[in-house]
Formats: C-alpha cells, sequence, structure tokens
C-alpha cells in the first residue's frame, strides 16, 4: 500500500510524462528503477528506446516503445534517433519529457519548447567525456555546443536536473549555474538467489574464487588487465556479465590465450545478475582515466558489489575512494598511466595485477565475519535506490 499523502497525489493528478533513451531498455538498470518510480508513485509513465535486431522482449510495469532505426552507429545514429524521437514526442500525448543523457535531449528539449511542456533531465554521465569521445575532439566538440547551448536553460521554470554524483553536479554548476540534485546508481533490493543465477553458477567451478566483472563490455574498464592476470591466478575463475564495444573482441582475445578460467555470459539480466553477484569473491570495477567521465565516476556495479557484501577490487577515482573509505568495503588501485595522444593506458604488469588479486581476497579471508558483515551493512543502508528515488521524485514533482 502507498502512504495515504501519495494516494491522495495519485487521485489527483496521474500526470503522464515520456522517458527517453538511446538503448534498448533491456540492461538499463537506472532508467528501470526511474520509471519504476515514477509509475509507483502515480506517474503514467511511458519509455521509448530502439529495438536492435538482437533485442528480447521485454516486461515493465509501465509502457515501453523501442523504435527500430536504420542506422545503429555514429553520428548518423543520433541524427536519426533524435529526429524519429522528436516526431514521436511532437505528437504524443503527455504532461512533460524526461530526457536520459545529453545523447536524447535535443529532441526532448525541442519538444518541450514547442509544446511548452515541463522537461526533466538526468545526466548519467558527463557526456562528452565518454572514453569513446575522448580521441574525437571534433565529435567531442559537438556535445559539448549541444550541453552549452541546453544546459543554462533548464534552470527555466518547469525544468529540473539531476546527475549521478556531487562532483558531476559541482562541475555543471560552476560551468552552467546549473543547480543538478544527486540520484547516484545505486540498485534496487533483489532477493540473492535467483534460481537462473543458480543454474549459471552450476556450470563454474566449484574449486575456484569467483572474480566477477559486471557491467558494459566497453574500452577502458580493464577487463584485458584482469585477463592477462589469469594464468597466474590458478585458484580463480574471473566471468564477465554484460555485451558492449569489446565484448568479441576479449572474447576472441581469451579463447586465443587458452583462457580456461574465463567465462563470458553475456547479457545478463538484472535479478539474475543479483542472484550470481552474491557468489563471488571479489568485485572488479578497474576503469582507465579516460576523460573526466570515467574519473568522476561512481559505476553502479559498486553499489550492486554491496549489496551482495562482495568485496571491491577499484581504481582509486574520487566517488569511488569515498564509497570504498569510507566503509571499508574494498581495496583501491592507482589509475593507470594514460596517454592522451595514442589513447592507450599503460597496462599494469599481469603479475603484479594477480598479486594484487591474491592480497585482497586474503585479506578478506582473514576477517572475521561479523565485521565483514557489518561494513557492508553500513554501506547497504546507504547505497540503495530506497534512498535516492525520494530525491528523483522530490525533483521531478518540481517541474508542474
Amino acid at each position: 500500500m502507498l502512504p495515504a499523502d501519495r494516494q491522495n497525489d495519485i487521485e489527483m493528478k496521474q500526470r503522464r510524462i515520456i522517458l527517453s533513451v538511446t538503448n534498448d531498455l533491456v540492461t538499463d538498470q537506472r532508467v528501470h528503477r526511474s520509471c519504476t518510480a515514477l509509475s509507483e508513485a502515480g506517474y503514467d509513465v511511458t519509455l521509448v528506446g530502439r529495438r536492435l535486431p538482437d533485442s528480447v522482449p521485454v516486461e515493465r510495469p509501465y509502457k515501453t516503445v523501442r523504435m527500430r532505426l536504420l542506422f545503429r552507429k555514429k553520428a548518423v545514429f543520433y541524427a536519426e534517433y533524435n529526429l524519429r524521437l522528436f516526431l514521436r514526442l511532437l505528437f504524443s500525448p503527455t504532461d512533460a519529457f524526461y530526457a536520459n543523457d545529453t545523447d536524447s535531449l535535443p529532441a526532448n528539449y525541442l519538444a518541450a519548447v514547442l509544446r511548452r511542456k515541463p522537461l526533466f533531465f538526468d545526466a548519467h554521465e558527463m557526456f562528452p567525456e565518454v572514453p569513446e569521445l575522448v580521441g574525437r575532439p571534433r565529435v567531442k566538440r559537438f556535445w559539448t555546443r549541444i550541453e552549452d547551448r541546453i544546459f543554462p536553460r533548464l534552470c527555466l521554470p518547469h525544468r529540473a536536473a539531476v546527475t549521478v554524483c556531487q562532483s558531476i553536479a559541482d562541475i555543471y554548476r560552476k560551468r552552467y549555474g546549473l543547480n543538478m540534485r544527486v540520484v547516484r546508481n545505486v540498485p534496487m533490493s533483489f532477493p540473492k538467489h535467483n534460481d537462473a543465477a543458480s543454474q549459471i553458477i552450476a556450470t563454474l567451478p566449484e574449486d575456484k574464487r569467483l572474480l566477477l566483472y559486471q557491467g558494459a563490455v566497453n574500452v577502458g574498464r580493464g577487463i584485458e588487465w584482469v585477463m592477462a592476470a589469469m594464468p597466474y591466478l590458478p585458484g580463480c575463475h574471473l566471468v564477465i556479465a554484460g555485451v558492449g564495444d569489446t565484448y568479441l573482441q576479449l572474447k576472441a582475445e581469451a579463447a586465443k590465450q587458452g583462457l580456461k578460467n574465463v567465462t563470458f555470459l553475456g547479457r545478463v539480466e538484472p535479478a539474475t545478475l543479483h542472484g550470481l553477484t552474491a557468489a563471488a569473491s571479489l568485485g572488479l570495477s578497474l576503469l582507465e582515466n579516460r576523460g573526466l567521465n570515467y574519473y568522476y565516476s561512481l559505476p553502479n556495479r559498486i553499489a550492486d558489489f554491496v549489496q551482495s557484501e562482495v568485496p571491491v577490487l577499484a581504481t582509486d577515482f574520487p566517488e569511488i575512494r569515498r564509497v570504498v573509505e569510507t566503509y571499508g568495503i574494498g581495496t583501491l588501485v592507482e589509475p593507470a598511466p594514460f596517454d592522451v595522444a595514442t589513447q592507450h593506458s599503460t597496462p599494469p604488469d599481469p603479475q603484479r595485477m594477480a598479486q594484487i588479486i591474491r592480497d585482497t581476497l586474503a585479506e578478506w579471508d582473514s576477517l572475521n565475519p561479523d565485521e565483514h558483515h557489518h561494513r557492508f551493512a553500513l554501506a547497504a543502508a546507504d547505497l540503495t535506490w530506497e534512498n535516492d528515488k525520494k530525491t528523483l521524485l522530490s525533483q521531478v514533482d518540481t517541474i508542474f
């Protein structure tokens, strides 16, 4: 049952809101959490994304629309997506627009201006600073100009914005005078047991410690560094749960090297992923220093590991350090030197990486179980969607 005051709000408004994102909806947990929170709060929610050739069906407690686009990459994709999205938003009945990330903002902004509707913006990252754009100055300048033009106008009445961490909020406040509240990438509660997860775990070696990477398998995630260390970790098994731009390349490299203790699972449903996470001995989040977006990120996998009481091995970046050191829930490693000219990091020595992993596992093996639980219980009480969704709902309410 909803609280009486929230139930009264629902009966009074039943406002319609269209959210949009450039992905195919399946594994975007942040957008799903936002849609679910809004739906539970009484909004009539429609989520618009895109359909890929390998997209699987989605069943959600809110309406979903996936556009089938002709183009899948680069400028032509973004141009087609925003044009198609703009036309849809222009003629769809709604009371407000909700753009997820800068790549969906142009269509939402133009539709909001022409239709004189409220606009809400959710910055999951500093889009011009994503690794895919760091080495492409012309494309980076294009998206920066989009933000330069639109972000100051998000300060106007009936508009609001949130982002994933305080560091990014501070940058945008100084740059544009935009006051963004923080809604972190933290998970909803999921049961730790899941039949699909149990089936996956049954296929993995029982006598090995599971090292888990979960999330997008894209450039700059440090996955290849751990793969290179696996020949020196006979007591461990690396599991990679997710897909992305480098997935096939890394999978081929593992086969080429004959790495028997590496498993690629591909796309994994969120509930299954949470069940799988609970079986891991160590969670991995080894980001490269590829621009401010990574440097100031707090990956949602950190919170996923916390909820399952899995220690983390993570790059020593500000937002990650804030969590890891505050609660003592893992080990931080120095960022690898990154050459902007060549767009490559100097990879860590594989044997050194293996030693760090062994030392981290040994440290947690020696920790008193009660202390282990205490640390993660404190972190989990903070890093939970039940806290952050209150901020999201209060901010969305301000645009009406």
